[in-house]
C-alpha cells in the first residue's frame, strides 16, 4: 500500500474560515500571462525543432577549457579549423586572451559546445534561427547545460549577452570542473563505440549521437551524457548502471522554446489590438471616491474611511484567440495589460523554456513555495490534480488559500527526483525570472515537467545524486549551505503586530519570567516606528529603546525589529534623503525618475539590491550610531521583499521598471527578496567589532541561495486546523530545495485559535526548526497564560522540550551547514528504499534520529504513525519501544495514543541524542549546563551520536577553528566518547571541561541490568527499570569534552 499525502489537506481547506479568501483578481493564470499561454503544453512546439550541428561540436580537454585549444582524449585527434568553429569559440570561450562576450558566467569553462538550429518550416522570427550550447562537466558528477543566443553578431537585437545573474548565486569557487572528461563519438574507438552502442536506441543509428564520458578520474564516478543531434535531446546515466537507463533527461518531448530578441518593426503585421473584456473583468473603471492610500491586499483606501470592495473575477477564456499549432500567437508579445496595470515590454517577446522527464520515477518534490503537498501532483494530462503550474514568481498573496499551485512568497527552482529504481535525481533551472512549471504522469513509471520562463536563458544543473546525501552534497556546491545560526535563534520566538509600547513588551516579558516559560526573543513589528520610517522608533511608545532592550537581555533576551525594503518618501527622513543623493532607489521604466509605489509608510521608493554598492550602503545603516536605539542584542526581520507593492501589478512592481544597470524588473524580481535578506545580514556582521557576531534575519521572500542568508517564515498564514495540516509539507517542501531554518507562525496569523489548536499548534512547532508564535493586530492576545492555567502548562512544556533538545538541534544545523543535508527530512531521505513513505508528508525527521508526527486534527486523541521497520523506534517521553526492527524497507503502521497532552516524537534505535534538561529562562542561560546522554540500542545492542559544540554566538567556529565535536559510540558493552578538538579549542580545552559535563546517561532497549558500571575503575551509579528496560547512569563524572570509555559489564 502506497501511503498518500496529506489526504486531509484539500478537505480541511474547504471547512477554511469563510471569508478568508485569496482576492484571485489581483493575480495572474497562465492563460492571463502571454508567455505562458503561448508556449503551455505543445502550443508553439510547430515553431520549435531543434538540432544540433554536427560539424559545430567541439570537446574541450578539462585543463584547457576556456583555452583556445580543443581536440584530446576521445575527440578523435585535432579538431577541424573551421570558420565556424573560430566564430562560436571566440563568442563562447573568448579569444587570444580577450573577456568572453557573454560577461555574466561564471564557474568552469565548457566541456563541449556546439550550435544548435530551428528547423521548423517556420520560426517565431520567419528568419533563420541559432542559438550557442554548452556543456559544463563538473566534480562530484554535476553538469551543467546553457543555451544562449549567438552573442556577438553586428547589428543583431542580440549583439550584446543577455543578462544573467551568476556571481549572485553560485558558489564559484565550489564549482569545480571534472578531471576526467572524453567526448565519445560515433568514430571513436571500438571500446568507447561499444559504449555508445549500449545506450543507442537500437532502431537509431550511432551517427545521430554523440556523448561526453566524466568524472572525478578515469573510471571513478563516471557519468554519462548522451546528446542526440535531431531532433535534439540529452539523456544523462550512471555509468557503472546504465542498465537502469538515464536518470534524467531534456527535451525528448520536444518543448523546448528559445524567443529571440527582435526588432518591432521586423514583426509581421502590426500587434493585435486589445480586445474588449468581458464586462466581468474590467477593472478600468474610474473611481469616483478620492483614494488616499491602498491596503495589503491591492484594495484602494477612500478618503471617507471606505475601503474598494474586492471584485468575484469570472475567469473566461474565450476572448483569447484560438491558434492553429503552427500559428503564433502574437498577443501580449510586445505590449501587456493585467487589470489597470500595463507592461510595455520594450524588449519584445523573450520566452525560453525546456521538457525535462524523470524516467522511472513517479515521486518528484520541490518547487517551493505552495501551499500544497510535497510531492508534485500532475497539472497536465489524464486525472490531473491541478488545472494551473506551478507559478514561480514572488508574490505578496494577501490570505492564500491551500493546495493551489498559485505563486506565494518565494521560490526555488529546483526538483528532486526520488525512486527506488533510479535513486536520488535532480533538476534545478537557474532562471530568476516569472517561471510556470507543469508536471505531468508521462507514462507509468515516469513523470516529466515542462518549464516556461518569461526571460533568461536556457541554464540547467543536472544532478545525478544517486543518493539523497549525495544530492544534497552536489547542490551545496551550486548555491551553498545553511550556516551554522546562533543558539537563541533556535529557541522560542514570541511575536505580534504590535507590541504596542514599552510597558506592553515589559508586561510580556515578565509574565514569561514569572511562569518560568522559556523563551529567547520578543519582536516588534512596524508599529514600533516612527510612522512605519525603518530605523527609527516611535518616541511616543518607545521613548527609551536601549534601556528596553538592555533589561531583556539582562536576563538572556534577545529583541528583533522589523525592517522592510520600501522607504517612505519623506525628505526629511534620513534614510530616504541619503538614498535619493546617492542615487540608490530603482527607476521607473524611462530610468529617470525613482519608482514611487504605495506600502505600508505610503508613498514609497525601493532600494535597488541588485547592485553591491546599495547592498553595502544599507549594511551601513546598521551601525550603532546610525541606527539609534539599537544594541547587540538587537536584530532584524525583513518582511514586504517580494517585493510588496500595494497599487502595483499583482501587488508587487511593474516588470519594466530598471535597476542601477538598467535592467529590467522582470530579469531580477525573484531575486529581490534574497538580496535584501543578505544586505540586512551583511549589515547585522558589519556593526560589531571584528565582524565576529552570527547575524539572525527573517525574510518572507526567498530564491535558491537563501538558505545562506538566515530563517524563512511561511507568511500569512490562517489560525485554523487546515493550515496547521499545510505547515508540515510547505516546510518540508522548502527543505527539499535546501532550505533548512523555516517555520511556520505558531497558531495562525490571521483569527483567533482556541486552547486545543493553540496547544497543537504550539507542539507542532516546538518540532519544527524556526519556532516563533505571531499574531494578527485585530487577533486577540494569545500569550500562554492567556488560554488558562492548564493550557498554559501544555504550551510551556512543548517549550520545554524544545529547550531540552537544542544541544541536538544545533549539531543538525551543524551537519545541514557541512553536507548540505536538510535539518527537517522526508521520511524518504533516510529510507530512500521503501516506497510506501516516499509521498508521506505528516510526518518527518528531525535529522536522520528523531521522528515527530503531529497531531493535526480536532479533538483528537491518537494519530496514526508509520514506522520504517528497518530500525527500532523508542518513544521519547517513555523511553519504551514502540515498534522494532524487521523488515529492510518494510512499514509499521500503528494509531498511537496521543492526548492533548502528546505528540508523538520517536528516537530511532542506534542514535545517541544529547539534551540539557534544567529548565532555564533562555538558550543563553543554559550554556553551561550538563548534558543528558539518550542512547536507543538497535538489536545489536550498539548506537552512535554526535555533539557539537562552540561558543554559540560567534564566527570563532570559521574563523578561528574554536569548536569541538563528540562522538559517541555504544559497542561490545562500553560507552565511548571520541572527541576532535578544533585548532582553536586544543589550547583551552582543558578549562572548559567542567562546563561541558554529562550528567545523566538513559540507555534504552536494555535487555537485563549490568553487575557494575565504571569509568576508569571508578564505579558509576546506576539504576534498571525492567518494565520499559531503561538503564540509567547518574553522575558519570565525565565530560562531553573528553575522551572517555564507560564499561558495562
Amino acid at each position: 500500500m502506497i501511503v498518500m499525502p496529506s489526504r486531509c489537506l484539500l478537505i480541511l481547506s474547504l471547512l477554511a474560515v469563510q471569508g478568508f479568501a485569496v482576492d484571485r483578481g489581483k493575480f495572474r493564470t497562465c492563460d492571463q500571462t502571454s508567455f505562458c499561454r503561448r508556449h503551455r503544453g505543445k502550443g508553439s512546439a510547430a515553431l520549435y525543432k531543434y538540432s544540433l550541428m554536427k560539424d559545430s561540436i567541439h570537446f574541450h580537454l578539462p585543463s584547457e577549457a576556456g583555452s583556445d585549444k580543443e581536440g584530446g582524449e576521445g575527440a578523435g585527434g585535432e579538431a577541424e579549423d573551421s570558420s565556424l568553429w573560430k566564430s562560436l569559440s571566440t563568442r563562447i570561450l573568448g579569444s587570444k586572451g580577450d573577456s568572453p562576450i557573454d560577461p555574466y558566467v561564471r564557474g568552469p569553462p565548457p566541456t563541449l559546445t556546439g550550435m544548435l538550429v530551428n528547423t521548423a518550416p517556420q520560426t517565431s522570427t520567419g528568419t533563420k534561427e541559432e542559438l550557442q550550447w554548452s556543456v559544463h562537466a563538473m566534480a562530484d558528477g554535476l553538469v551543467r547545460m546553457r543555451i544562449t543566443e549567438v552573442y556577438g553578431e553586428n547589428n543583431k537585437p542580440y549583439e550584446s549577452a543577455r543578462v544573467t545573474y551568476d556571481e549572485l548565486i553560485l558558489i564559484e569557487e565550489k564549482l569545480e570542473p571534472a578531471k576526467h572528461a572524453q567526448w565519445i563519438r560515433a568514430d571513436s574507438d571500438e571500446e568507447h563505440k561499444k559504449l555508445l552502442q549500449k545506450v543507442v536506441p537500437a532502431d537509431e543509428s550511432i551517427d545521430n549521437y554523440t556523448a561526453l564520458q566524466y568524472g572525478d578520474a578515469k573510471n571513478v564516478n563516471n557519468m554519462l551524457l548522451l546528446v542526440r543531434l535531431a531532433p535534439f535531446s540529452v539523456y544523462l546515466y550512471r555509468e557503472d548502471d546504465l542498465s537502469v537507463g538515464p536518470i534524467l533527461t531534456v527535451n525528448t518531448q520536444d518543448l523546448m522554446h528559445f524567443e529571440l530578441r527582435r526588432l518591432k518593426d521586423q514583426e509581421e503585421g502590426a500587434p493585435a489590438e486589445e480586445e474588449e473584456k468581458p464586462a466581468e473583468v474590467k477593472e478600468e473603471k474610474k473611481h469616483e471616491k478620492e483614494i488616499v492610500g491602498y491596503w495589503e491586499d491591492g484594495l484602494a483606501i477612500y478618503a471617507d474611511g471606505t475601503r474598494e470592495e474586492k471584485v468575484v473575477i469570472v475567469e473566461d477564456q474565450s476572448h483569447h484567440r484560438k491558434l492553429t499549432e503552427s500559428d503564433l500567437d502574437r498577443e501580449g508579445m510586445w505590449d501587456e495589460k493585467f487589470s489597470s496595470h500595463h507592461d510595455s515590454k520594450p524588449h519584445g517577446p523573450m520566452s525560453v523554456g525546456m521538457g525535462v522527464s524523470f524516467p522511472n520515477s513517479n515521486y518528484l518534490f520541490g518547487l517551493p513555495e505552495h501551499a500544497s503537498s510535497t510531492v508534485l501532483k500532475d497539472t497536465q494530462g489524464e486525472g490531473a490534480h491541478y488545472k494551473e503550474p506551478y507559478r514561480l514568481y514572488n508574490l505578496d498573496v494577501f490570505e492564500y488559500e491551500l493546495d493551489e499551485t498559485m505563486a506565494l512568497y518565494g521560490h526555488v527552482p529546483l526538483i528532486v527526483s526520488h525512486s527506488k529504481t533510479t535513486g536520488t535525481a535532480g533538476f534545478f533551472w537557474f532562471n530568476p525570472t516569472e517561471t510556470y512549471v507543469d508536471v505531468n504522469q508521462e507514462d507509468s513509471n515516469s513523470k516529466s515537467t515542462h518549464w516556461i520562463s518569461e526571460s533568461g536563458i536556457v541554464d540547467m544543473f543536472l544532478l545525478p545524486g544517486s543518493t539523497p546525501k549525495d544530492l544534497y552534497r552536489q547542490y551545496s556546491k551550486i548555491t551553498g549551505t545553511t550556516p551554522l545560526p546562533p543558539m537563541f535563534s533556535l529557541g522560542y520566538h514570541q511575536c505580534r503586530w504590535n507590541y504596542k509600547d514599552e510597558k506592553d513588551v515589559y508586561f510580556v516579558h515578565e509574565n514569561f519570567e514569572e511562569l518560568d516559560y522559556p523563551y529567547d526573543v520578543l519582536w516588534l513589528d512596524i508599529e514600533h516606528t516612527n510612522g512605519k520610517r525603518y530605523f527609527t522608533w516611535d518616541k511616543n511608545l518607545f521613548p527609551n529603546p536601549k534601556p528596553m532592550q538592555e533589561r531583556l537581555w539582562s536576563q538572556g533576551r534577545r529583541m528583533v525589529t522589523i525592517i522592510d525594503p520600501h522607504i517612505f518618501r519623506d525628505d526629511n527622513y534620513h534614510i530616504h534623503k541619503e538614498a535619493t543623493s546617492k542615487g540608490l532607489y530603482i527607476k521607473d521604466k524611462e530610468g529617470k525618475k525613482d519608482y514611487d509605489g504605495w506600502c505600508w509608510p505610503g508613498s514609497s521608493s525601493y532600494l535597488d539590491f541588485t547592485q553591491d554598492k546599495v547592498r553595502s550602503w544599507w549594511a551601513d545603516q546598521f551601525s550603532y550610531s546610525r541606527y539609534e536605539g539599537s544594541t547587540p542584542s538587537l536584530f532584524t526581520w525583513n518582511d514586504m521583499n517580494e517585493p510588496s507593492v500595494f497599487n502595483g501589478p499583482e501587488v508587487s512592481m511593474q516588470k519594466d521598471l530598471l535597476n542601477l544597470n538598467g535592467e529590467e524588473h522582470r530579469e531580477w524580481h525573484n531575486l529581490y527578496g534574497m538580496l535584501f535578506h543578505k544586505a540586512t545580514g551583511m549589515g547585522q556582521v558589519r556593526r560589531n567589532k571584528d565582524e565576529d557576531v552570527r547575524p539572525f534575519v527573517l525574510s518572507r521572500a526567498f530564491f535558491a541561495g537563501s538558505q545562506r542568508y538566515g530563517a524563512i517564515w511561511t507568511g500569512d498564514n490562517l489560525s485554523d486546523w487546515s493550515h496547521l495540516v499545510a505547515s508540515n509539507p510547505m516546510l518540508l517542501s522548502l527543505n527539499v530545495a535546501a532550505l533548512s531554518f523555516v517555520g511556520a507562525d505558531v497558531g495562525g496569523f490571521f483569527g483567533n485559535p482556541d486552547a486545543e489548536l493553540m496547544t497543537r499548534w504550539m507542539q507542532a512547532g516546538a518540532y519544527q526548526p524556526f519556532f516563533r508564535g505571531h499574531a494578527h493586530h485585530d487577533a486577540k492576545r494569545r500569550e500562554p497564560w492567556m488560554f488558562g492555567e492548564e493550557t498554559m502548562r501544555r504550551l510551556r512544556n512543548s517549550a520545554m522540550a524544545r529547550y531540552a533538545l537544542l544541544p541536538m538541534w544545533y549539531t543538525v544545523f551543524n551537519e545541514a551547514g557541512v553536507t548540505g543535508m536538510p535539518v527537517m527530512r522526508t521520511m524518504w531521505m533516510e529510507y530512500p528504499q521503501t516506497e510506501e513513505l516516499f509521498a508521506v508528508d505528516d510526518q518527518y525527521l528531525i535529522g536522520s534520529d528523531l521522528l515527530v508526527r503531529p497531531v493535526t486534527a480536532a479533538g483528537a486523541t491518537d494519530a496514526i504513525v508509520h514506522f520504517p521497520t528497518k530500525d527500532t523506534w523508542y518513544d521519547i517521553d517513555t523511553s519504551m519501544a514502540v515498534s522494532q526492527a524487521g523488515a529492510e524497507a518494510g512499514v509499521k503502521t500503528l494509531t498511537v495514543a496521543s492526548s492533548i497532552d502528546k505528540i508523538p516524537v520517536y528516537q530511532r534505535g542506534g542514535s545517541i541524542i544529547p539534551r540539557k534538561l534544567r529548565l532555564r529562562r533562555s538558550a543563553y542561560m543554559m550554556k553551561t549546563d550538563p548534558y543528558s546522554l539518550y542512547i536507543a540500542l538497535d538489536p545489536s545492542q550498539e548506537a552512535t551520536g554526535t555533539l557539537y559544540m562552540d561558543d554559540e554566538e560567534t564566527f570563532g567556529h570559521e574563523k578561528r577553528a574554536e569548536y569541538a565535536e563528540a562522538a559517541f559510540k555504544v559497542s561490545g558493552g562500553s560507552i565511548i566518547n571520541t572527541v576532535t578538538v578544533g585548532s582553536g579549542w586544543e589550547s583551552s580545552v582543558g578549562d572548559m571541561k567542567a562546563d561541558r559535563m554529562i550528567e545523566r546517561i538513559v540507555i534504552m532497549g536494555v535487555d537485563a541490568p549490568p553487575k557494575s558500571i565504571k569509568c576508569d575503575g571508578t564505579p558509576i551509579e546506576f539504576e534498571y527499570d525492567s518494565v520499559v528496560k531503561v538503564l540509567v547512569l547518574r553522575k558519570p563524572a565525565v565530560s562531553a569534552l573528553a575522551d572517555f570509555e564507560i564499561k558495562l559489564e
